[in-house]
């Protein structure tokens, strides 16, 4: 008999009314499957994955977060938050004056290596805005989110008629080796074509595409302390060494250093 799915399990949001200062961090470990249910506040919020993929869903519109990214969500937008895999985040909570140089859309932001580092120190020790030191940590923080820079979804999806069977048939197969002239051929249409609307819709091209979905699909297995070679074959990468390549061109850091970050030392 099939097993059924472990129902998803729904999160509390942390604040209702009002936010305890004008700036908070707030980092969570959660369980799989988990969601926070479809909200708005009157706050922004800056989400970070430490560890997992966090799922945003918005207005017909989903951002992944992948470890090493970040999310923007401007003040009273109406989003619903989940996870398919365990996860570690955290939060920066913005009081909506303090969002007035960030974007008015939500979207992914490149994440600068000091706010990288402010993160990963308050994951061990959150900032407590009412000391001094503490308080100028976060606007650095502040600061840094002001200069970071829009990329839109790390992975983003599509419903154009043409190219929704192409991402979907990837989706569920990332290791499939046909490039775009074959696809082109299956879809009736030609690889010039398929490429604009790569470009148009995802604002990206195919290789890209595929290559941070295969970098998205790595991510669990690492964590779980899968051989190298095994995810490089089971994700179509011609060698292990094409694998941690390419991981590093999307992640900034190699597979081994990501598990390390994950697992700890060993």
């Amino acid at each position: 008999m099939k097993a059924r799915p472990t129902p998803a399990a729904t999160l509390s949001t942390p604040y209702r009314d009002a936010l305890p200062a004008q700036i908070v961090f707030r980092a969570a470990t959660l369980s799989a499957p988990a969601s926070y249910p479809r909200h708005r506040h009157a706050w922004g919020e800056f989400v970070y994955a430490y560890e997992g993929v966090i799922e945003l869903q918005f207005a017909g519109h989903q951002l992944l977060v992948p470890p090493l990214c970040g999310a923007w969500l401007p003040p009273e937008l109406e989003h619903r938050g989940l996870n398919r895999q365990a996860v570690v985040h955290a939060s920066l909570y913005l009081a909506a004056p303090l969002c007035a140089q960030l974007p008015a859309q939500a979207c992914v932001l490149t994440v600068d290596p000091l706010l990288r580092a402010l993160l990963e120190r308050w994951r061990q020790r959150p900032p407590e805005p009412a000391r001094p030191p503490d308080a100028r940590q976060l606007q650095v923080a502040l600061d840094l989110l002001h200069e970071a820079q829009p990329s839109g979804s790390y992975l983003p999806g599509s419903r154009d008629p043409l190219l929704a069977p192409l991402l979907e048939a990837l989706s569920a197969n990332p290791a499939d080796p046909r490039g775009l002239a074959d696809w082109a051929r299956q879809l009736h249409s030609t690889e010039r074509t398929l490429q604009r609307r790569c470009q148009q819709q995802l604002g990206m091209g195919f290789t890209e595409w595929r290559s941070r979905l295969r970098t998205v699909r790595a991510l669990p297995l690492l964590s779980a302390g899968r051989k190298l070679d095994a995810i490089a074959h089971e994700l179509g990468y011609a060698s292990a060494a094409a694998f941690i390549a390419l991981f590093k061109r999307q992640m900034g850091v190699t597979p081994q250093a990501y598990r390390r970050g994950v697992n700890g030392p060993g």
